[in-house]
């Protein structure tokens, strides 16, 4: 069995959370700790905020998240407050300084829907002059044509924190207009699959982002196509955005 504990663990043990090591975490983690309030919206394991309490942060962090296995690891960590619940959810009136989406958790709103009830939603969690912060992939990259066993690069050998030795990659089951749906397989060393783990996310470009940000009240500060704060371009993977409150 590979339950939705141990797939909980398991992205862990695929995305450490270390400002350090990894860019998005260097760019993320400052302005987290530079806000005296934050919510993360699609927290997972809640790692970013658990290691801003332990380096320190003393203002009110919060973290939201409709998976209740990844919840039940971010709970252990009972000075941050954890919520079940999806973007939408985001509670109104809250006067939080700082709202992240990190891991392009974006992407996973897949209708216009989704994401203007998730914009309303996290506008209205946000005092006012407060920003927003999140990443996606940016379309012209076509990530996902990476996304294949075939590619030695997608296909990871990992330890999970109980000890087993591990397989994982990705295939690409469809792709229709800007979604794209696919699946990760967890498998033993031997390819022995334990679990297969299925996922959708929506690719929108610069312009879709923004009149989406703009129709729910927010101005954008700043987008990057690096975490380096490039500019984007035509050949950036990345498009991450700074969007602030009116």
């Amino acid at each position: 069995m590979f339950s939705d504990a141990d797939a909980a663990a398991l992205y862990d043990v695929l995305n450490p959370w270390d400002p350090v090591r990894r860019a998005d975490g260097g760019f993320f983690f400052p302005l987290v700790m530079d806000a005296e309030s934050v919510l993360d919206i699609g927290c997972g394991t809640g790692a970013m905020l658990r290691l801003a309490r332990e380096r320190g942060h003393r203002g009110r962090l919060a973290g939201l998240d409709p998976d209740r296995a990844a919840l039940e690891r971010a709970r252990r960590r009972a000075d941050v407050e954890w919520t079940e619940g999806t973007a939408a959810d985001a509670r109104s009136g809250a006067g939080f300084a700082l709202a992240t989406m990190t891991g392009h958790a974006f992407q996973n709103l897949l209708t216009d829907h989704d994401v203007r009830t998730s914009l309303t939603a996290i506008h209205g969690t946000l005092r006012r002059g407060g920003r927003f912060v999140f990443d996606t992939r940016h379309p012209r990259a076509r990530a996902w044509e990476g996304w294949t066993p075939a590619n030695p690069d997608d296909v990871v050998d990992v330890v999970h924190e109980d000890g087993r030795a591990l397989r994982y990659w990705h295939e690409v089951d469809s792709v229709t207009g800007d979604v794209v749906t696919f699946h990760g397989t967890v498998a033993e060393p031997d390819g022995t699959v334990l679990r297969v783990l299925h996922e959708s996310l929506r690719f929108l470009d610069v312009a879709a982002l923004g009149r989406f940000l703009g129709g729910a009240g927010f101005v954008i500060e700043a987008q990057y196509g690096d975490w380096h704060r490039g500019p984007v371009t035509g050949d950036s993977r990345e498009i991450v955005t700074v969007a602030r409150r009116g």
